[in-house]
């Protein structure tokens, strides 16, 4: 299994706070703390980005904001999420996590899981890291079914050059190793979903993920 000092380890963390009933204060407050603890970047939703930027340059932090679209379902029109992506650049997100079309992968409808993500908009470009992101997230709801969907659509993004890949929704370490060796480290994987460990983590890592989501991030940083 990797082993990484905290400092490592916290640059592999996306500190996410996605939650319904999270205030502007609940984001501020993550926003700070996050950022002291030295993750990577901070994943809110794309209301608010604002309130995230301006928690960030209240305390001079240059960490990079990702915006969630499409989420949870990814069942929106395309259009609209091209536009949602936008708005949370125009914002300050400097990454977009954008959710598939998940009836679309549970109905093998690959044709329509591709033009669904042809639309997407540049994202800006972050200080701390030069390339724009824009992420594409899987759900895995059945484990029996959930690799095949993750190498199938790992395909896809090496065909729409995406930069990054998440399965979001329950991480499995065989669904990321699979999409790790499929995309062959042209593209990064973000693993995201029940990851709440160090050890947790350290193993999505060693399974070839290069970012991973979470709302742990104190726990994942305080382990062994």
């Amino acid at each position: 299994m990797a082993s990484l000092s905290r400092t490592e380890l916290a640059q592999y963390l996306d500190h996410t706070i996605l939650s319904v009933g999270a205030s502007d204060t609940d984001v501020a407050c993550v926003c700070t703390g996050s950022a002291g603890a030295g993750v990577f970047a901070i994943c809110v939703s794309p209301s608010k980005v604002t309130v995230a930027r301006s928690a960030l340059a209240g305390i001079d932090a240059d960490v990079p904001i990702a915006a969630v679209v499409g989420f949870p379902s990814g069942a929106h029109r395309s259009d609209i999420k091209a536009v949602e992506a936008a708005a949370a650049v125009a914002d300050g997100a400097s990454e977009i996590d954008m959710v598939i079309n998940l009836g679309l992968v549970a109905n093998g409808d690959w044709g329509g899981v591709e033009a669904d993500m042809s639309g997407r908009p540049g994202c800006s470009r972050s200080p701390r890291r030069p390339e724009s992101h824009h992420r594409i997230s899987i759900a895995f709801g059945r484990r029996d079914r959930g690799e095949l969907r993750a190498g199938r659509t790992s395909r896809r993004r090496l065909r729409q050059d995406i930069d990054g890949i998440s399965p979001a929704g329950g991480a499995t370490i065989a669904a990321v190793h699979l999409m790790a060796a499929t995309v062959g480290g042209r593209l990064g994987v973000k693993a995201s979903g029940g990851i709440r460990t160090t050890e947790a983590a350290l193993a999505m890592i060693e399974a070839g993920a290069t970012r991973i989501g979470t709302s742990s991030s104190e726990a994942i940083l305080a382990g062994p």
